[in-house]
């Protein structure tokens, strides 16, 4: 038996005897346009039922499947003259959940195509997030 298939076969019964771990928490976020609600799941576990905004008539909020990559505290807009947006989490190129002081249009249509959540709720997920290692977001209408 040569060198090789002798250390393959050790290093194959070392990973067998290290103790499994389970994988790591996930917080997954669904948006659903038509209800105007984000429920966040943490653990398999529904934990908030949130009012949103998406976009308004005349733009788009992609429906998809994706994975949080960039956050910001605070971001401000380079596309929307400098507006600000608590705790942003990009999902997909120019798009994020972020916070709004828009509070009074939570729950309606009036994104430019971003998710918009009250500022407290996008704080929440935002640290969830970093707990966590991650958020998926599942956005359909």
């Amino acid at each position: 038996m040569s060198i090789a298939r002798v250390l393959s076969a050790a290093l194959f019964a070392l990973l067998l005897a290290l103790p499994v771990r389970p994988a790591a928490a996930s917080v997954v976020a669904q948006v659903d346009q038509t209800a105007q609600r984000m429920q966040v799941y943490v653990r398999g576990v529904l934990a908030y039922n949130w009012p949103v905004s998406t976009a308004r008539r005349g733009f788009v909020t992609p429906n998809g499947r994706y994975r949080v990559g960039l956050m910001a505290p605070m971001w401000r807009s380079r596309k929307y003259h400098g507006a600000p947006m608590p705790y942003a989490m990009f999902y997909s190129g120019g798009y994020a959940i972020h916070g709004t002081y828009a509070v009074g249009a939570l729950g309606r249509r009036a994104s430019h195509g971003c998710i918009r959540l009250h500022p407290a709720h996008a704080r929440e997920l935002f640290g969830l997030t970093r707990a966590y290692g991650g958020t998926r977001v599942v956005i359909r209408n």
